[in-house]
């Protein structure tokens, strides 16, 4: 979903105004992870570019959703899922780092659809998840909630901090994919977990944990940012002295 940092120059057109921010990326796969992309795109056919490879993630995360929708009548959907997932990692992970490689990075257009891309490849996912049967509607609704909230702090840290921080704990996206890979064969064997002498959904509960884990990192992100913004930009400071001639001023330009 979202982009690796390669260590490739930003190029294309200069963008008035627009500086853009610095990624942080710091999961437990990032290293390996940044050479395999980097292997892939010397190697990617000059007829393919960073266009069709984010179509080709979006659509994957559509075929997921519709594969957890399938999977609720016939558990090879759980299958096609994990396959989808692999083809959005190669889609959304190597779209920004090709577009570096080959020195035609659109910095503005990219962070735009990159992101409005994920809103819809979440939606995709939760929305099949939910009607799995594998995890319960509500949690899927959360899940979804909790995600673009956090979106909306990581957004919002990136325009007003210049940082655009990929991963939280040592987990990115990748590792993500890689997790909900991993959810999906324990599904295919043993669907239902008993915890405390109760049945639940596997699905349910990995899903409860990923609300609150989410809730989480973003209230502690926002009360950091919000430190730093305050002492970066404190309330300025103007003496009695100063506002008194100003508002003289005020009044005496006002009664002009």
């Amino acid at each position: 979903m979202l982009k690796d940092q390669t260590g490739f120059k930003e190029a294309g057109p200069k963008q008035s105004g627009f500086k853009e921010a610095k990624r942080i990326q710091q999961s437990f796969l990032a290293a390996i992870e940044k050479k395999a992309l980097i292997w892939l795109a010397a190697r990617t056919p000059a007829w393919i570019n960073s266009d069709h490879l984010t179509v080709l993630g979006l659509l994957a995360m559509a075929g997921a959703g519709a594969g957890y929708w399938w999977s609720s009548v016939n558990r090879a959907g759980l299958i096609v899922v994990i396959f989808c997932l692999a083809l959005n990692w190669l889609g959304d992970s190597l779209d920004g780092t090709l577009a570096r490689f080959r020195d035609c990075s659109r910095p503005r257009y990219g962070f735009y659809v990159d992101h409005i891309v994920d809103a819809f490849s979440a939606f995709f996912l939760l929305g099949g998840l939910g009607l799995s049967g594998y995890m319960a509607p509500s949690v899927a609704l959360g899940l979804l909630v909790a995600y673009l909230m956090l979106s909306v702090e990581v957004y919002l840290a990136s325009y007003t901090l210049g940082d655009f921080k990929i991963s939280y704990f040592k987990m990115g996206p990748t590792e993500l994919r890689l997790l909900l890979s991993i959810g999906n064969i324990v599904l295919l064997f043993k669907p239902i977990a008993h915890l405390a002498g109760r049945s639940y959904r596997w699905m349910s509960v990995a899903g409860t944990i990923g609300i609150s884990g989410m809730a989480l990192i973003m209230v502690i992100s926002a009360v950091q940012n919000t430190v730093r913004l305050y002492r970066e930009e404190p309330i300025p400071y103007k003496p009695a002295a100063q506002k008194k001639r100003s508002n003289t001023g005020t009044r005496q330009e006002a009664s002009i």
